[in-house]
Parts: structure tokens; C-alpha cells; sequence
């Protein structure tokens, strides 16, 4: 599953038009993948507890974000996933919940706490909690009601 999203991020990040057949299947993949970062939002929470049973699932989790984050930084698919309803909410929601989980524990989601003497942690959590404000970010932008939700 996460080299299946590492491909789709791959295509969606191109810097090619895109066909307007494309236009819909990409539409109903961002619908697909936006139920599915909201139904899996929360496994990622549970690598403060570093369960290995939970990695794969929390991985998934962090490349959904990641395409999410790229779909929302293209126009075509932009006002499609502001419209959806509930994305915005659990971004938020999950956003409280990992600052929450990160101040009760190791702080995984951050650069800034994962670093150790002189190297650097790589956990697949890393940088979490930037990608769900960039998520935010992306879907207030030039949305007033989106805004006004925030």
C-alpha cells in the first residue's frame, strides 16, 4: 500500500497538464484517499507506543498525508478537497491529538525532538504534524468558510 501512494504521489506531483478524463479519476481517488486518511488518522498516534503490529498501519497513514498534502497543492484537485466534508475537521483533530500525544511521551512527530547527540532519529512520523498544518494551510486557502471553520 504505501508503494502504491508513493506512486500515485509520484503522478499527482507532476508538472504536466492534465487530461480532463484524468481530472476524474483523480477527483474520485481524492475522494477515496480522504475517507481513508479519516478512518486511519489515529494509527499514527500509536507509534508514541512503537507496537510494531501498528507501524505498517501508521505508515499508510503518514503517505496518505503526504499525497493529500500534494493533491491540495494543485489547483485541479484544491477545491474538491475543500469541499469535503469532514477532511478539514479531522486534520485539526488530529493535529491537537498528536501535539497532545507528543507532549505525554517522546515527541516523535517533530525534527526538533528526534534528534539525539548528533545524529538523527528517521522515524516515518517525523515531520507529521508539519504535513497536517500544510493540509490545513491547503485547504483555507482562498476558502473563506474553510477559514472561518479554523
Amino acid at each position: 500500500r504505501v508503494t502504491l501512494l508513493e506512486l500515485m504521489m509520484t503522478k499527482v506531483s507532476e508538472k504536466n497538464p492534465v487530461a480532463s478524463e484524468e481530472i476524474n479519476v483523480f477527483t474520485r481517488h481524492a475522494d477515496f484517499l480522504a475517507s481513508c486518511f479519516q478512518e486511519k488518522c489515529e494509527a499514527v498516534l500509536k507509534l508514541t507506543s512503537a507496537a510494531d503490529a501498528e507501524v505498517e498501519e501508521a505508515l499508510v497513514t503518514v503517505r496518505l498525508l503526504d499525497v493529500l498534502c500534494e493533491m491540495t497543492s494543485n489547483s485541479g484537485q484544491l477545491e474538491h478537497l475543500q469541499a469535503l466534508p469532514g477532511l478539514l475537521e479531522t486534520a485539526i483533530d488530529t493535529l491537537r491529538l498528536t501535539h497532545l500525544a507528543g507532549k505525554q511521551a517522546v515527541n516523535i512527530f517533530t525534527t526538533t525532538h528526534a534528534l539525539t547527540g548528533q545524529e538523527e532519529i528517521s522515524h516515518p512520523a517525523v515531520g507529521f504534524k508539519s504535513h497536517l498544518i500544510r493540509l490545513i494551510g491547503n485547504l483555507c486557502y482562498k476558502n473563506k468558510e474553510n477559514q472561518d471553520k479554523v
